[in-house]
This record gives structure tokens, sequence and C-alpha cells, in this order.
């Protein structure tokens, strides 16, 4: 049984430095880049909205080759496949719900099917609004291990994604911690957010360190200098991208798609996003 010690022995966090020069000034004197790198839907929402198509075009001239996306575009799947590979952009990852009926999941999961997609990830993997408790954090890997099994049996793998207010502590800990300590390997794996890892005032670099193996993907979203720690298209921002590309490489880790919320122009942000992404060496 999980004790209160043993939780906090485990999840005790090290103290990390966060630098604050922007992304474009850092040089890097590596020589690895990224082969591949996508984008989440939402960032070019309304584009797709308006001429999917047209958009995914220019997202593939951007350099992007994957996409995470829950529903197909067009008339049918079959087509939106087709389409992607026409333009050389794979649909890798896709959004559901968390449920506490597994009987509900199927369901949930069939547009992801049909996509033939990889990851199922559960964008909020909490029955509350936050800040949480230990007793929120037992029912979330709980319920979330239920789905990773329900999942693996339909041919996807589940993943979580994070915010900030995984790392407000709790007595016992951090409910990142938690959920990463208490969720099966096997079954689910994190979709880590770099953005809301360093909003909440945690490393990214540590948090990676610490779970080797246990991230599939990364959500590659910057931050803009200033107080408000407002969002940012990725190299227009203060994250030092290379350092953690570079340990993201030698965890295995294949999947990094760039996300921008409250974005003006998505396509632009893809644009700068994309020529940024290409000519990182790290």
């Amino acid at each position: 049984m999980e004790t209160r010690r043993n939780f906090i022995y485990k999840a005790a966090l090290s103290a990390a430095a966060l630098t604050t020069m922007p992304s474009f000034l850092r040089a890097s004197a590596g020589k690895s880049c990224l082969k591949k790198f996508g984008f989440i839907s939402g960032i070019v929402g309304k584009e797709l909205k308006a001429d999917w198509q047209g958009t995914l075009r220019k997202a593939s001239e951007y350099g992007f080759s994957e996409i995470e996306i829950g529903r197909y575009l067009g008339n049918s799947p079959a087509e939106f496949l087709s389409f992607c590979s026409s333009v050389g952009i794979l649909p890798v990852a896709g959004g559901v719900a968390i449920t506490e009926n597994q009987k509900d999941l199927p369901a949930l999961l069939q547009p992801l099917l049909d996509l033939k997609l990889t990851y199922a990830v559960v964008y909020w993997p909490w029955l509350t609004g936050g800040p949480f408790s230990l007793d929120d954090c037992k029912k979330s890997a709980d319920i979330l291990n239920k789905m990773g099994e329900t999942c693996r049996k339909s041919g996807l793998h589940l993943c979580w994604h994070n915010h900030n207010k995984e790392f407000i502590p709790m007595e016992e800990g951090l409910p990142f911690d938690y959920l990463m300590q208490y969720t099966d390997p096997a079954l689910v794996s994190c979709e880590m957010d770099i953005y809301w890892v360093r909003k909440g005032g945690a490393d990214p670099l540590t948090m990676m360190k610490r779970y080797p193996g246990r991230i599939k993907i990364l959500h590659v979203k910057d931050m803009a200098p200033g107080d408000d720690m407002d969002f940012a298209c990725p190299g227009d921002g203060i994250i030092n991208f290379a350092t953690l590309f570079r340990e993201a490489q030698n965890q295995g880790i294949e999947h990094y798609f760039v996300e921008r919320d409250n974005v003006q122009d998505g396509l632009e942000c893809l644009r700068t996003s994309g020529a940024f992404l290409r000519n990182l060496n790290f």
C-alpha cells in the first residue's frame, strides 16, 4: 500500500534553474536535428475549416509531416487519409475524453481508429478542475489504467496531457509525479506539454530525465518573455528547445507537435515554427 512518506520520497523535486534567454538567440553546437515534426490541428482550426486541403498543403510546404487530429476532414476518413498521404502528412494522435464508464470508450475511440492513429490522448485527465488532491490523483490514475487497457485491445496507446495544475504541490507531492508513478507504463504514457510544465514552475528537462521512456509525444509550445508568461510560437520565446530535444532524442521520443494557444494567424505560426525547427541543431 502506498504511504504518504513513500510518495513524498519518490516525488521529491530537484531544484532546476530556468534560463530566460530567447530561443532564437541560443546557439547550439550539436549536429542533430529533428528528422520530422508535426502540429496539432487546433493551431490552424479556422484555416482548416475554411480550406482544409489548402491548409494541409501549406503545412507540408513548411516542413510538417505529422498531425495531431481527432476527426477526419472532408467527406470520409478514406478521403482525408488519401489527401494527407498525397501531401506527406501522417495523422498520429487524437484526443479522447476521460471516462469512468469503460463501456463508453469504444465509441469514443472509433473516430481515432477510423484515422488509423497510433495514440489516443486524454487532454484533461481529471474529474475536477483542480487544484488536485491525492484522492483526485488516485481516481485519475485508476481510470487512465483502465482506459489504457481498452485502448491497447483496440490497437491504440493511451497518453495523458499535462497542464500547469499538475505542478501545484499537494501535501503528498506533485500530481504530475503521482500520475507518472501510478499508471502502468505498458498501458499509459505522457504527452508532455513543454510550455505548461514551465508555466507550472517546473523544469521540463528535469521532468524528462526523471521519467525516461514514459513520454511518447512532446507538445512544442514556447513562452513569451515577461512576467505574464504568455504563449509564443516556437522560436519566438524563451524556452531552450535544443537542450530538451537532445534529451528527447536520447530517450527515443519520436513525435514533436507544434502548438500555440490563442494564435491570431495559425499558418504564419506554422511557417515560422517550421523554419525554426528545420534549422535547429542540437
